[in-house]
Formats: structure tokens, sequence, C-alpha cells
């Protein structure tokens, strides 16, 4: 049966919410435009999946009640050991649309770092938020989850560092879900002026096993001339739910933008992750790991473009099916005509656990530049017998030798993670996946 793809919300709705929440005219003129152009708008055609029966636009709810809080200990046990705050002292905490928590240091707002919500961003911040929201990164009219996401956006923060502040403690922000019929259209945005540095981790979690909700995330981040980005994630959203996530990097003149994704959710998830090269001596990195498990269905696609002489990018997917779990992994590499002296690197690698258990890996070079070096890696199979053979003979039994073999397969994303809480709740969550 096809899913009903009709819009959730009309014309009418979208401005009375951007009116109550106090936006300026030029978000609700977005919101409108980009409602309109969602009627008319395809959806993306992510390569090997058909994912036109998902359900994207069908949900009951738009916003939830209000849950502040006033401590971390007030938050439910699973979500309050994800924040660590003798490491972290840096935290937004938004339950399902709400801004539940946030701290910053006197230090970081004395040198002028903005870290809030999305909706005081746009009162408060307004020219600032409206100069990078959906302009140089994720367009509004890509397709119709990119507009339906412009109309609907209904949670999210804003990260600006100015020119020569290198923030030197992690930025942490959990987006807790709990109330699974409310959709949850999240947008993050992160900028690094000229000189600057910053390190930005974020947790999606839901407190129900299960869930028949829809969560549409943007992600938009800016490394400006000489500026570094450390973007680390990881995702846990509930069976059941239907995820489009969109993760997107601009890095200018000698601009490094770094990722480490944990995509761990139980349902189906389609996943774009793009990283833009434009200045020359640019560099992107982006590390994946998933397991997928049960039924689900995963689509993610990694691309890497090159614009700017000696621009370096790399790619590195690892992921683990097991049951009836299928996963394309996309990895692209393209290096634009201009781009001399540039290098494109991509290693992507799939264990499948399982008879029925599906992957399939497809690394793609598009090469417009002669003056270049590339080179990609893929795999599809099943654990070593021989790294299993050899755990075995020192007397580890088979089961434990394989949970090893696969958190070792896993490790050089998991050990990217800058937060050792985080890093501890990913290799808890391969755990849970795998045993």
């Amino acid at each position: 049966m096809t899913i009903d793809t009709k819009l959730p919300f009309d014309q009418e709705y979208v401005s009375n919410f951007s009116k109550e929440a106090a936006e300026p005219n030029w978000l609700l003129d977005l919101r409108l435009q980009a409602l309109a152009k969602a009627e008319d708008l395809p959806l993306p055609t992510p390569d090997k999946t058909n994912i036109t029966k998902w359900n994207f636009t069908s949900f009951a709810k738009h916003t939830s009640e209000v849950k502040t809080i006033s401590s971390i200990d007030e938050l439910p046990e699973e979500v309050k050991v994800l924040i660590d705050t003798d490491e972290v002292k840096n935290v937004y905490v938004q339950r399902d649309q709400t801004a539940a928590y946030a701290t910053l240091t006197d230090e970081l707002k004395a040198q002028g770092l903005i870290f809030t919500d999305i909706q005081t961003a746009a009162k408060e911040h307004g020219e600032l938020l409206q100069k990078y929201f959906m302009k140089e990164g994720v367009k509004v009219d890509e397709h119709r989850l990119t507009a339906l996401h412009a109309a609907l956006v209904n949670g999210g923060v804003f990260v600006y560092v100015p020119k020569n502040v290198e923030v030197k403690e992690p930025l942490q922000a959990v987006f807790v879900r709990e109330d699974e019929e409310a959709a949850l259209f999240n947008h993050v945005i992160v900028v690094a002026e000229d000189n600057s540095s910053v390190t930005y981790v974020e947790n999606y979690i839901a407190t129900s096993e299960e869930s028949n909700g829809v969560v549409n995330i943007v992600t938009e981040v800016f490394a400006n001339n000489n500026a570094k980005v450390t973007f680390g994630a990881v995702d846990y959203l509930a069976k059941g739910t239907t995820t489009y996530v969109n993760r997107r990097g601009v890095a200018a003149k000698d601009g490094r933008i770094e990722w480490a994704l944990g995509l761990m959710n139980e349902g189906n998830t389609v996943s774009e992750n793009t990283t833009y090269l434009m200045g020359d001596g640019s560099y992107g990195d982006a590390k994946t790991v998933t397991v997928g498990r049960g039924e689900q269905k995963q689509n993610l696609t990694t691309s890497i473009v090159h614009f700017g002489k000696h621009s370096e990018g790399y790619i590195l997917k690892h992921g683990v099916m097991k049951e009836s779990a299928s996963s394309i992994f996309n990895g692209i590499g393209k290096i634009e005509h201009g781009a001399s002296k540039s290098n494109a690197e991509q290693e992507s690698r799939v264990l499948m656990l399982s008879e029925k258990a599906r992957g399939d890996a497809n690394p793609i070079l598009l090469i417009d530049e002669d003056d270049v070096t590339a080179g990609h890696a893929a795999s599809v199979g099943r654990v070593d017998p021989l790294q299993l053979y050899y755990l075995m003979s020192r007397g580890i039994p088979k089961v434990e030798a394989e949970r090893l073999v696969i958190h070792g397969f896993l490790a050089p994303v998991v050990n990217e993670l800058p937060i050792e809480t985080v890093k501890k709740q990913l290799t808890e969550l391969i755990e849970r996946k795998v045993r």
C-alpha cells in the first residue's frame, strides 16, 4: 500500500505557527514559499532504494507540550547518562520541539559565541541566521523533503563561532524524542568564522521503543577561511520511525570539516552527508558507522565534492547488517574541473551476520580534472573466519569472538567521537544491536 503523500498542514497553519513563535517576516515568507513548492516537488531518488512507500508526511501532530527543566537531573535516566557535566560545560537539551535546558560558559559568551535554539536565533540573531539558513548549504527546492523541512521547522540549534575564537571544550546538543505522535523537523546550523574552531556533538534519542513517527533533519556546517569544525553525532530513533537526515558542509580556503556519524536508528532511514570543498587547501573527512537489524532499510550516501585546488576528501563507512536488514552504501568522490592537485579517497565495508541480511557498497569516483589522485575500496561479506579461528584458538567462545571482531570493525568511527559519554553510548548501542 502506498503511503498518502498529501501534505499534513496548510498555509494558514504554517502562518499561524510562525506568528505565534514571533518569527521575523523573512522566515515566515520562506516557510510559505517552501510549503507551496513542496506540493509539486518530487521525493528524492536515492540510488537503489525505492522510498515512494515510506511515510514522510503522515503524522498527527507538529508540536507537543512545553517541557522545560531546571536541572539535568530531571531528565529521563537514559538521557541523563549521555551528559557528563564534568566533561561538557556547554549543553543544549531539546525535549520534542521544546528548548528545555541550556548552558554556556561566561567565557564563551564574552567571546561572542552563540549556542541557542533555532527559534531564539531567529528572533535575536535574525540577520545572521538568515545569511546561512538554507542558502549556501541545503537548498529549499532540492526536493519535497527539503521544502517540507523549510516549511515546518520546529526545532534545532544555531551555533556561531566568531573570527579567531578557538572553542576548546566541546558543545553538546541532545534531542530527546518523547512524544512519538509529533513529527520532528530539526534544523542545525554550525558556523565557524575565519581562523576559528569548534567541536559540536549531538545525540538523537527516543525514550520509547516503537513509533509511527516522522523525523526530518537538516544540518548545515560552514567552515570559513582557515576554520575547523569537528561534528559528531549518534542517531538512535525508535523502530517504526521514518527518518530523513541531510547533513551538509561547506569549507572555504584551508577550512576543515570532520564528521563522525553513528547512525543507529531502528527504523527506515535515508541519510545524505555531503561536503563541498570550495576553497583551495580545504579538507573534508567523513566517517560513518551503522548497524541494521530486523527488517529496516537504510540508504546512506556520503559525498565529498572538490572545487578548490589542493583539496583533500576522505570517506570511511563501516556497517553491520543482521536478520533481514538491508543497507545501501553510496560513496561519491567528485573532483570538479579546476580542482588540480586534489585527492579523493574512500572506503566502504559491510559485514552481514545472517543469510537474509543485505549490504551493497557502491564506491563512485567522478573526476573532471587530470592532475589529481583518487582511490576507492569496497567490500561486502561475512565475518572473517580466520579472525574467528585466531580468537577461538585462544579459548574465546565463538559468540564472544564474533562480538570482538564486530567491535574492532566499527572502532575506526567509534573512536573518533570526541565526548567520552557519547562514545560510550555508541559502543553500548552497537553491543545491544549485534548481541
